[in-house]
C-alpha cells in the first residue's frame, strides 16, 4: 500500500508522502556526505546558495545557520513542509517546485546533493534544470552536483537481501526498508523501495534515475552556459561517483 493523496493532488515524486517524508531523517541520519558541499561553500566564498532538491532542509539549515543566505527548493510538498517545520527554518527561503522554480538572481552557488541530479530522466528535463540554475547564478556563480559512476554498476547491489535495514524509531517501533530492483534500461534505472511499519503496513515507492557519462555530463554543461567544469571524485564514496564542479558564464 503507498498511502492515500489528497483528493486533486499528485504526489510530485516518490518522496512526497507523509510517512517517507517524515521517517527520512531517522532512517538515514549520517549526512556526512554533504560536508563536501559545506567545505565547497567555503571554498568559493559562497554567501549565497540554493539548494535544488532541499528534501527535509538538512543541508539548506546546516549552511543557513552558518550565516549564508539559501534557498531549497524541493517538488515533494511532504518533505518541504518537514524542513519547513524544524528549528530555524524561517532563515531558509522555501520553493515549493521543481528545478524550473528555482528563482532567477544572481546567488554565488547552487547545489544538487545526493541523487537530485540523477532524477532528471530526459534529455529535455535536465536541460530546463540546468538552464534554470544558470539564471539563478551569477556570472562566474558555481553549479556543483554528484552523479555514480555508470561503470561501478551500483544498481548490482540493490537486492533486498543487500540493502536490508531495520531501524527502531523512537514512539514508534521497529521499521524495515529494504530496495529492488526492477529493471536495468542504461542509461535508465528504475527500483523499488519499500518500507514496513510495524504494524504491517508497506509504504512502496518507485524510482527511476539516470546514469549519464562524463561526456554527456561536459556535453551538457557547456551547452547550458557553463565552462570551467572539474570533476572531482566523491569524498564520501571514492570511486564511486563524481562531483562535478561548474562556473558559470
Amino acid at each position: 500500500m503507498s498511502g492515500a493523496t489528497p483528493p486533486g493532488r499528485e504526489p510530485a515524486n516518490e518522496f512526497d508522502h507523509p510517512v517517507v517524508a517524515g521517517l527520512y531523517d531517522v532512517l538515514d541520519p549520517d549526512r556526512s556526505d554533504l560536508d563536501m558541499y559545506v567545505a565547497l561553500a567555503d571554498e568559493v566564498g559562497a554567501r549565497s546558495v540554493i539548494d535544488v532538491g532541499s528534501g527535509t532542509g538538512v543541508f539548506a539549515l546546516r549552511l543557513a545557520e552558518r550565516g549564508m543566505d539559501v534557498v531549497g527548493v524541493e517538488p515533494a510538498g511532504e518533505m518541504l513542509a518537514v524542513g519547513r517545520s524544524k528549528p530555524g527554518a524561517d532563515a531558509v527561503r522555501w520553493v515549493h517546485g521543481d528545478a524550473t522554480a528555482v528563482p532567477e538572481g544572481d546567488a554565488d552557488l547552487a547545489t544538487m546533493t545526493a541523487n537530485v541530479a540523477q532524477v532528471f530522466t530526459t534529455d529535455e528535463a535536465w536541460a530546463a534544470a540546468l538552464a534554470a540554475v544558470r539564471a539563478a547564478l551569477r556570472p562566474g556563480g558555481t553549479l556543483a552536483f554528484e552523479t555514480r559512476v555508470p561503470e561501478v554498476r551500483a544498481w548490482e547491489s540493490w537486492t533486498p537481501e543487500r540493502t536490508f535495514a531495520r531501524t527502531d524509531v523512537p514512539g514508534l517501533g521497529p521499521v524495515e526498508e529494504w530496495i529492488r530492483l526492477d529493471e536495468v534500461a542504461l542509461p535508465l534505472v528504475t527500483f523499488t523501495s519499500t518500507t514496513r511499519m510495524p504494524d504491517g503496513v508497506e509504504v512502496v515507492a518507485v524510482s527511476t534515475l539516470r546514469f549519464r557519462d562524463r561526456e554527456e555530463l561536459e556535453t551538457s554543461l557547456r551547452a547550458a552556459g557553463f565552462d570551467g567544469v572539474e570533476v572531482r571524485d566523491l569524498a564520501y564514496a571514492p570511486g564511486k561517483g563524481w562531483l562535478f564542479v561548474a562556473r558559470a558564464t
